[in-house]
């Protein structure tokens, strides 16, 4: 299964300054193999350590004296350490935090050995690390679930992911084209982007066997919460991990996630899923300019799940006919999509963040579903589930925000369009005139490139 973080991990082996990997990235998302198999294509020797299944091997790491570590993995693997040609992978690395400690000796001291960590809890570990942490002597890498091109280029569409990277406006889309993709686009809202889900619906051509993918895939993320906290604690992550999907689109409120528990209860277990990376924060900002980082209120926030395939199954939406079905969810789904894509368009070494705007004043509430910013320009986002929809948001945020250019995505066909209208600031009429591109939400990856032309 190709992804794209393998690009990034050969571009890691060929610098000069390499430092030590580490890959974060939610439970199940492919970090192990995927670094497998770029170990098979790229090295001489590979050393796997994985210290959940071998946890004696910890003991290798208690001393930061980094040739007795190595002569200890040879020993014990019965592999010669050969640099430049050696990949070691230290993998659940989260269940020896002392191993974290050691990658900076080794950049210091054996800095020809390539050496990546993984882990599935690992933010959990570097959020509380009681070791010292290598500041400067390594470097991360973010992992996902396969994005809609990956997911694409998996199941044989790849004559697709190229025309969608060489459209532009001035091209149209057949009918009959764009509906094949909107086809291929609902099939990824229903199996999403974690690997197994995809792998079996590659050799099974079944629904139902990746329906019971997703259901492993939760009970197994439930099992884990029995490693925090008491009986109480594990039952407010379940019911929160439960919520998120429902929460999708709307400010998140804690009171709504959980009936009866205490606020901070419910906030702890919304900041361990967050840790976890099962879902990611998208914040409130006022900013006017970028960085859009300098508006940000952390207390005022929605949410998009990890993987939108898990959020339908939680949900429990099961697809009949991909081309029809329509469910109560349509705009949720439309938003986890295009927040799911934008966290998966960050480069592999910038950990995402998410923005949106929202106005909560009375009689005049607005909000803008995405805020991000591209070339130093702030890019607002509007998601549509349909064809149509109102503007008026829109309309208020690029006026008092003095911007040029704003980006609709629904099911239509692309277009681009001058808009111009009057709309009510307080006591003021205000002139209202910027371009709206307006896309397909299946050119999620492209926007940048076609809007800021």
């Amino acid at each position: 299964m190709k992804r794209d973080f393998n690009e990034y991990l050969k571009k890691w082996k060929a610098k000069r300054n390499r430092k030590p990997l580490i890959i974060r990235g939610a439970r199940q998302v492919g970090k192990t193999y995927t670094v497998q198999q770029f170990a098979k294509n790229n090295f001489n020797v590979f050393i796997e350590i994985n210290f959940e299944e071998e946890p004696e091997l910890k003991e290798f790491f208690q001393t930061n004296d980094v040739n007795r570590i190595k002569q200890n993995l040879e020993i014990y693997s019965g592999k010669k350490i050969i640099p430049k040609k050696t990949l070691l992978f230290l993998d659940e690395i989260q269940a020896c935090p002392e191993a974290i400690t050691t990658l900076r000796y080794f950049y210091e001291k054996s800095p020809e050995l390539h050496i990546i960590a993984a882990g599935s809890l690992l933010d959990h570990t570097l959020n509380n690390l009681k070791y010292s942490m290598p500041v400067g002597r390594i470097e991360f890498g973010y992992m996902y679930p396969l994005d809609f091109y990956e997911f694409l280029n998996v199941i044989g569409q790849n004559s697709l992911v190229e025309f969608l990277k060489n459209y532009t406006l001035r091209k149209e889309i057949p009918i009959a084209i764009h509906k094949k993709i909107l086809e291929q686009l609902r099939l990824y809202y229903f199996i999403g982007g974690m690997p197994e889900a995809v792998k079996v619906y590659i050799n099974e051509n079944s629904l139902a066997d990746v329906e019971q993918v997703h259901e492993s895939i939760i009970k197994s993320l439930e099992y884990d919460f029995a490693k925090y906290g008491t009986r109480n604690d594990q039952e407010i992550l379940i019911r929160v991990l439960r919520y998120i999907p429902k929460s999708i689109g709307k400010k998140f409120k804690y009171s709504n996630a959980v009936d009866n528990k205490r606020s901070e209860n419910i906030k702890r277990a919304v900041n361990l899923l967050k840790l976890s990376r099962i879902v990611h924060f998208v914040y409130s900002t006022s900013a006017s300019k970028v960085p859009l980082q300098s508006g940000v209120n952390e207390k005022m926030f929605k949410s998009v799940f990890m993987d939108i395939g898990l959020a339908n199954h939680i949900l429990k939406l099961r697809i009949v006919n991909i081309e029809n079905l329509i469910t109560a969810n349509e705009g949720e789904l439309a938003e986890q999509f295009i927040g799911q894509q934008l966290i998966n368009m960050f480069p592999h070494y910038i950990d995402s963040q998410l923005y949106y705007w929202q106005r909560e004043k009375r009689n005049s509430e607005a909000e803008i579903d995405y805020v991000t910013e591209q070339n130093n320009i702030i890019l607002p986002i509007e998601v549509k589930a349909g064809k149509t929809g109102r503007l008026k948001s829109l309309h208020i945020y690029v006026t008092e925000k003095k911007l040029k250019t704003a980006v609709r995505f629904n099911l239509d066909i692309p277009s681009s369009s001058n808009i111009k209208h009057t709309i009510n600031l307080g006591k003021k009429v205000k002139n209202v005139n910027y371009r709206l591109v307006s896309l397909p939400l299946y050119l999620i990856k492209e926007f940048e490139r076609i809007a800021l032309r």
